[in-house]
């Protein structure tokens, strides 16, 4: 799959999947725009992504802050000028009850990083991305669709479950301009998500529920993002892409 002349935005890429996303559209060539709050993991990021050429931008922002997502995207075709792939990948998980004092800063801080910033990003860029009829992947999650619910982390489950039906409303709309949108779901993947929020588990935990005994690695959920990207997939749009390791399977 090659993605010369492409632009590439991908958002939370200082680490996990959208760190191996960038790096892995750099290697096909892609000029990629790596969005993230962590300027230190983000430089790391950069530096290998120049591995490949030096034609990519850093841009140090909090998505869930509004002048920080118009701020990504006139960055982005002002350095580029144009957007053919958009990835909403960042995301952040926090840990509550429905009896917690803080419940509502805790689900306000979900929603806005994990469904309300895809939704900003998605308004801002969908006018570049028809000039190119180019195509959005939004990162959700098995726990949008799973029957098996923690409590502790219903704002999380909320947001992927938003997500994925924001995602097929947009690929509804752009269709007709012959941009495709589609999501995909992870289940359990090293990442630092749960080493960002505190969490009382680790993502290893999460092996013995998978049908396959195995955490998927970030590259493997990369790989499936440019595939989506490509024009490998050109027939395909407002799908959701599980790839979990048999974990909705077994939940």
């Amino acid at each position: 799959m090659s993605f010369v002349d492409k632009v590439a935005l991908v958002t939370g890429a200082s680490s996990g999947i959208g760190a191996a996303t960038a790096i892995l559209f750099a290697k096909e060539g892609a000029c990629v725009a790596l969005v993230g709050r962590n300027e230190v993991k983000l430089k790391n990021v950069l530096e290998q992504c120049e591995k490949y050429s030096k034609k990519h931008l850093l841009i140090i922002a909090d998505i869930s802050n509004d002048d920080d997502v118009i701020n990504v995207v006139k960055k982005t075709i002002d350095s580029f000028g144009k957007l053919d792939v958009l990835v909403n990948n960042a995301g952040i998980c926090r840990f509550t009850s429905i009896l917690d004092e803080n419940l509502m800063a805790v689900y306000d801080e979900t929603l806005n990083t994990n469904l309300r910033a895809h939704v900003h990003i998605t308004n801002l860029a969908a006018p570049h991305l028809i000039k190119t009829k180019g195509s959005i992947v939004n990162i959700s999650s098995t726990a949008g669709s799973s029957i098996s619910m923690s409590s502790r982390t219903l704002p999380y489950f909320i947001s992927k479950a938003a997500l994925d039906q924001f995602s097929r409303g947009v690929a509804l709309e752009l269709a007709q301009y012959g941009v495709r949108v589609n999501t995909i779901s992870p289940g359990p993947v090293k990442t630092d998500i749960f080493e960002n929020a505190n969490a009382p588990v680790t993502v290893d935990s999460f092996k013995h529920m998978t049908a396959l005994d195995r955490v998927a690695e970030p590259e493997e959920i990369a790989e499936l993002i440019l595939y989506l990207s490509s024009d490998k997939a050109k027939s395909i749009t407002g799908s959701n892409y599980v790839s979990d390791n048999g974990y909705l399977l077994k939940h």
